[in-house]
């Protein structure tokens, strides 16, 4: 017997989602596929609040930092990211999430996850034009940050412990990296 699953396209789960289907449940879509999210453990929740207020006090009002909301690609994905640094659009989010064309770069925080946001994940924002992608593993702790799109791919990825990095849409910004792996803060 072959096994055949139900694909899910974004219009079909935007409806089951007006419709109450999923009862709160927290889940993502992608590739057409509903994925449960895990539950929050304290480190993960601690790390990615205390990193988005870093990026709001250094981006201020030239971006709009999502927490863990939904961003819509192309590729039947509706993912909702720990942390989505997006253009500040302002009312335009009432009718639709972030698309990619809105999306300076997102971010994981990553342990239980850590193989889905490096393989999975990672594809589908490469696949979608995310132009860059950081996974901030709290395992190593390291920032792996993933950036240079061709034919749909990262093909630069850096492996980071200390120093600074700035995001490509902003060269002028210079994120430490230790204030999002879990060392000091705001030093």
């Amino acid at each position: 017997m072959t096994v055949i699953t139900y694909k899910w396209t974004i219009e079909r789960y935007h409806r089951a989602i007006e419709a109450g289907i999923f009862d709160a449940q927290p889940i993502e879509l992608l590739r057409g596929d509903l994925i449960v999210i895990p539950p929050e453990r304290e480190p993960h929740a601690y790390y990615n609040t205390e990193a988005a207020d870093y990026l709001r006090t250094l981006l201020g009002e030239r971006v709009k930092i999502r927490d863990a909301k939904p961003i819509t690609l192309p590729n039947d994905s509706e993912p909702a990211p720990d942390i989505a640094i997006v253009k500040p659009l302002g009312e335009i989010y009432l009718e639709h999430h972030p698309y990619p064309e809105n999306i300076f770069w997102v971010m994981e925080f990553s342990k239980a996850t850590l193989s889905k946001d490096l393989g999975e994940k990672k594809a589908i924002y490469a696949e979608a034009g995310i132009i860059e992608y950081w996974v901030v593993n709290l395992k190593t702790p390291q920032l792996q940050v993933f950036r240079d799109l061709k034919h749909r791919q990262y093909t630069t990825e850096l492996t980071l412990t200390t120093n600074t990095i700035s995001p490509l849409a902003f060269p002028d910004v210079s994120i430490k990296v230790q204030s999002l792996i879990g060392f000091p803060r705001y030093n």
